[in-house]
């Protein structure tokens, strides 16, 4: 009977250890997916331009903002994976079959404002940098990468796009080389991060209220859960979970890995991102910064030309991220509301209205670049948007999230409910700081 049992648990054993070597020969990025693809577009050139004025106007005393925010924004993040996967339908969807028109209208209209704006921020500081290291027209630049995220939205296939997308995550890691070229003080940057120096002033509120509102962005939850729908469809997985359990503890694994990961890589590069404009802008008397490219320029007699460089060349991989992360949301999200066919792994004459949404709104926004609004102003009411729109939105995730009806026996934990609403109350008091003088 023992050797029975010694024989089961080690043939179970060399199962597990089958199963996890061949995971490692699989493509290193196929384990990864929707949470990675979300985490590296919540730091697009525009959230750049929002960490770089916080580093170089409060040095290493806005560090604390991030280990803060990291278990808000992976909760959220993977609550709205998890409603995508459970039920087979992205949030636009579920709002609509579970809430009342007048909410699904104004979550939907306030997303297409917010990112629109927050496009239009992202390509003109993709225009700046090109230029900033090519030379080329800063306007011809921009009109290029309009172009080009729109033509491989629309004509590329999702399964083939998103290995495009994973490749390009890894340009966040530039943020991190840059601190390799320029001295850091790391026993400050331990302290400060715990204990800050902090005096509370409307110029001080008004930076946190952009660092965590660039971090939890709404656009970023429509994001997610379609694109989860999308992996179930393209990876031919199976049906919903709340149809068809099959798998589900895998499933929900792996999207607890994906999210988890990539919402950390994405923190991590945040950090590095303040502590590199800390330890160079802020330390040099350089503290107000107006786009990404700003702070990549400024960089260069500081740390040197190398670090400029790199610090550019992530901006531009990033934002070949953003932008569709950005459009793409909106498609989704009108698609959705509207009962159109949608989907990336959809051709565009199956999807026309998704497609045309996915245009106009970078078209739009490449309006926008030869309008009186410049794109500090478009970043600025994006965040405002975003930051009244979050609120709500969260709190409706959480609702859906917790709702038999809609997940079946999949409702989020007790542990995700508190950090969801504490992500709530932290949001609410950041919109509410966010008015005043």
């Amino acid at each position: 009977m023992t050797q029975d049992l010694l024989t089961v648990k080690d043939n179970s054993f060399r199962s597990r250890l089958s199963d996890r070597l061949a995971l490692l020969r699989e493509h290193p990025l196929a384990r990864v997916g929707p949470g990675l693809i979300t985490g590296v577009a919540d730091d697009d050139p525009g959230g750049i331009a929002t960490y770089s004025q916080a580093g170089a106007q409060f040095g290493l005393n806005m560090l604390w903002t991030m280990p803060i925010s990291f278990p808000m924004m992976a909760v959220v993040q993977s609550t709205c994976a998890r409603i995508g996967r459970v039920t087979g339908q992205g949030l636009a969807a579920n709002i609509k079959r579970t809430f009342p028109p007048v909410v699904l209208l104004g979550v939907v209209f306030s997303l297409l404002v917010a990112n629109m704006l927050n496009i239009a921020a992202d390509v003109a500081a993709m225009g700046e940098v090109a230029e900033l290291v090519t030379g080329l027209d800063r306007h011809l630049m921009t009109t290029l990468f309009v172009f080009g995220t729109l033509a491989m939205q629309v004509f590329i296939p999702y399964h083939r796009y998103v290995g495009f997308l994973k490749w390009l995550t890894v340009s966040l890691l530039a943020y991190a080389a840059v601190l390799f070229t320029v001295r850091v003080d790391w026993s400050q940057v331990v302290l400060r991060t715990i204990w800050p120096t902090v005096t509370i002033t409307s110029s001080y509120s008004a930076v946190v209220v952009g660092v965590f509102g660039t971090t939890i962005s709404p656009y970023l939850f429509f994001w997610q859960a379609s694109e989860e729908v999308e992996d179930m469809n393209s990876q031919n997985s199976g049906t919903a979970l709340v149809n068809n359990p099959a798998g589900d503890v895998q499933e929900l694994r792996r999207i607890r890995w994906d999210t988890w990961s990539g919402m950390l890589y994405s923190n991590a590069t945040a950090f590095f991102i303040i502590l590199a404009t800390a330890a160079t802008l802020n330390v040099a008397g350089i503290t107000h910064i107006d786009t990404a490219a700003q702070a990549a320029s400024a960089l260069r007699p500081l740390a040197g030309s190398l670090a400029a460089l790199v610090f550019a060349l992530g901006i531009l991989g990033v934002g070949l991220i953003g932008v569709p992360v950005l459009a793409g949301s909106a498609g989704y999200a009108f698609a959705e509301a509207m009962g159109w066919r949608f989907g990336l792994e959809r051709a565009p004459r199956d999807a026309g209205g998704f497609y045309a949404v996915i245009a106009i709104s970078v078209l739009l926004a490449l309006g926008i670049q030869y309008s009186p609004i410049t794109p500090m102003n478009a970043l600025f009411w994006s965040a405002v948007v975003n930051g009244l729109l979050a609120v709500p939105l969260i709190i409706v995730i959480l609702m859906l999230a917790s709702n038999p009806k809609v997940m079946g026996r999949y409702t989020i934990g007790d542990a995700s409910k508190c950090i969801g609403w504490a992500t709530v109350a932290v949001m609410t008091i950041a919109a509410i700081t966010m008015f005043l003088p």
